[in-house]
């Protein structure tokens, strides 16, 4: 009897050990990673992160120190939420969820989080999406009628704070999202779900560090900013002692602001501005004799004036201090201030049609309208149209030029615009104002006029040769390039162009202006500057650049001489040396001050009309930012399976026991 029962035992383990020795290739994981693949789905987004200022925060942020775990649904379905949960929405539903979340708190307490759909076709089905508001940054407006809707489709939803975390999901996650949603709303009384855990915890949520002040000084964030890039065409000498020449100062931004970190394009506003300068310079570049002109020609390209015009106004203030980074430069010589705006929109019924926003009645203001003027009658083949923007506006459009005047009430300036009273991008500061969104014709047709705008203007009313202005032709496939360059990820930083100049860190462009990294420096590390302003000098150092015929291969160590400069060295590890007044300027606040290997809020002083405005904008750091899925089972089944378990558990003793009694008395009999 004894022998019998041991033999079936035996049989029994052996077939459990063949049964794990068959699933053995099906069942075993590598690594810890292999498991976590089978579990979880990494959902690719763009994340609204924290940004803080003087008075508070703004943005999105985990409401504590942990991930947030949360089941999904659709907004549509979300009348009443019982729950946490993470709220799936199109854009179309944007604006009224985050309308409800201000006004319905016992909503908003259930919002684990938010996922917004991605499509092809929303701009399209939307007539407008703008977070911005209404008149972007009117704290800085140099007139009184700050009331003026020049965004008329601005929410204003980007300035707030809000204590859950909001991703914008990509093209390809959104189906995945989606069909999870419809999946849970199936199977509501089912014992899974399927969940989305968003860990998007701030440093400054972590700490209680809750505006700029403090968590700079406890080094939770770091300020908005970057570097901007000046030029000046021909080359100056700045060592001349003899009085320099007056300046026309061309302008354009290089930043954007989205309500998605790293979904941030502005192809029309500011890109489009920022093409149609560049291509302006090339043409430029190939004219014989700017050295004789009356004027000089500088262009300047901000970055941070999207956050208070970070850029161009710390240009200013290093102009007060006759810093490195704006050596040759005098503010007193500046005649006139020509911005290119938003002119990707440009182009209506075959006509190309834009608008001069002028500061000021004044000489210099009426010299840039007449070159304006004159540019356009020289392209009458092309289908340009300028006008003077309508009387009745307030003043200049939000822009650069607003700091200047700010500064100086008396500043001489003209803001070139696809607009007139009201902005055309409907899309305005948002992650749909991309390649989409703008007519490449439309920034040809921008940059001839400007192009031959400046020449007029460098010219000082002087006779000149109208053969040589119809000689400066832009480049359109240039036009083109850039585009695909700054605007796409296909090529993006990785085109010819770009790689022509520099060696960039990542393919996919985003014109957010990021965080200043290290000390403030005219020279500053390549490795902390962004990949866009780095091309920018590049691309102006060369195009401003006079060729030294003694150059060597090792042009870091023999570009010494003033005003010479090596370029393209990170494309070959070799560079050219270049003669160009070609500089960096630091863009951050001017109430921030860098010492002691930290940051400093300055005081509010009444000389600086401006600072005393001015929100310090800062972002908070952060480990690890990341959105995952994965199906997770209720809690009441869970208690379930452990009570299962501990039955099976407890009967399974009782077996044992059983039998051994059973073998006990089988062996006594024997």
């Amino acid at each position: 009897m004894a022998s019998k029962i041991f033999y079936l035992l035996l049989c029994f383990f052996a077939r459990i050990h063949t049964s794990l020795s068959a699933s053995k290739e099906v069942n075993l994981m590598e690594s810890v990673p292999d498991l976590q693949k089978s579990m979880y789905v990494v959902i690719d987004g763009f994340p609204c992160v924290r940004l803080l200022n003087l008075t508070g925060e703004i943005g999105c942020s985990n409401p504590g120190r942990e991930k947030v775990i949360a089941p999904i649904v659709r907004f549509k379905n979300a009348d009443k939420l019982g729950k946490l949960s993470a709220i799936l929405m199109s854009l179309h539903e944007f604006d009224n969820f985050f309308h409800r979340v201000s006004n319905d708190l016992n909503f908003a307490r259930n919002v684990g989080g938010v996922l917004v759909e991605s499509g092809t076709e929303i701009q399209n089905e939307l007539k407008g999406f703008s977070p911005d508001e209404k008149f972007p940054q009117a704290e800085f407006s140099p007139y009184r009628n700050t009331s003026y809707q020049w965004n008329p489709f601005g929410s204003g939803i980007k300035r707030n704070n809000y204590n859950f975390p909001v991703f914008l999901l990509s093209e390809s996650s959104t189906p995945t999202l989606k069909e999870a949603a419809i999946k849970n709303e199936g199977n509501e009384k089912a014992s899974t779900l399927d969940v989305a855990e968003f860990d998007l915890v701030m440093q400054t949520t972590r700490t209680g560090t809750r505006n700029s002040e403090s968590c700079l000084k406890e080094g939770t964030c770091l300020p908005l900013g970057g570097y901007s890039v000046w030029s000046a065409l021909p080359p100056m000498n700045i060592l001349s002692s003899e009085s320099s020449k007056h300046i026309i100062l061309a302008v354009a931004s290089m930043d954007s602001a989205s309500f998605f970190r790293d979904k941030n394009l502005g192809a029309d506003s500011p890109i489009s501005g920022l093409i149609s300068l560049l291509v302006a310079v090339d043409a430029l570049s190939r004219v014989e004799g700017l050295d004789k002109l009356g004027k000089q020609l500088v262009f300047i390209i901000f970055t941070g004036e999207a956050w208070g015009y970070l850029g161009s106004r710390r240009f200013l203030h290093e102009l007060d201090q006759h810093s490195d980074a704006v050596s040759g430069l005098n503010s007193t010589l500046i005649d006139t201030v020509f911005e290119i705006g938003s002119v990707g929109k440009g182009f209506s019924h075959g006509t190309k049609s834009f608008f001069a926003h002028t500061t000021q009645v004044s000489a210099a203001t009426n010299e840039t309208l007449n070159a304006l003027q004159l540019a356009q009658d020289s392209l009458q083949s092309s289908g340009i149209k300028i006008s003077t923007a309508n009387a009745l506006n307030p003043g200049i459009p939000p822009s650069s030029l607003m700091a200047f005047m700010r500064k100086n009430s008396q500043t001489s300036g003209v803001v070139l615009e696809d607009f007139d009273s009201v902005f055309t991008n409907q899309f305005y500061y948002s992650h749909l104002d991309d390649l989409s969104n703008i007519n490449s014709s439309a920034i040809v047709a921008a940059a001839s006029l400007v192009a031959r705008t400046l020449y007029i203007l460098a010219n000082d009313n002087k006779d000149f040769d109208t053969s040589a202005l119809k000689s400066i032709n832009v480049n359109a496939s240039l036009v083109e390039e850039l585009m695909g360059c700054l605007l796409n990820c296909e090529p993006g930083l990785s085109c010819g162009l770009v790689n022509h100049y520099i060696s960039p860190t990542t393919t996919c462009p985003s014109n957010y202006a990021g965080v200043l990294l290290g000390e403030p420096s005219s020279t500053p590390y390549p490795g902390y500057i962004g990949n866009v302003p780095r091309f920018l000098w590049n691309f102006l150092a060369d195009k401003t650049s006079i060729s030294l015929e003694n150059a060597g291969f090792s042009c870091p160590k023999n570009c010494s001489e003033t005003n010479q400069l090596c370029i393209r060295s990170e494309a070959d590890g070799k560079g050219v040396c270049v003669l160009s007044t070609t500089r960096y300027v630091p863009a951050y606040s001017t109430r921030l001050k860098f010492e002691s290997e930290s940051w400093k809020v300055l005081a509010p002083n009444s000389s600086d009309p401006l600072g005393m405005v001015d929100p310090v904008w800062t972002e908070s750091n952060w480990d690890v930012i990341g959105l995952r899925m994965y199906t997770k089972q209720d809690a009441s089944y869970d208690r379930l399976v452990l009570l299962a378990g501990l039955t099976v558990t407890i009967l399974a003793y009782l077996a044992i026991e059983i039998v051994r009694s059973l073998i006990s008395k089988a062996l006594k009999q024997d």
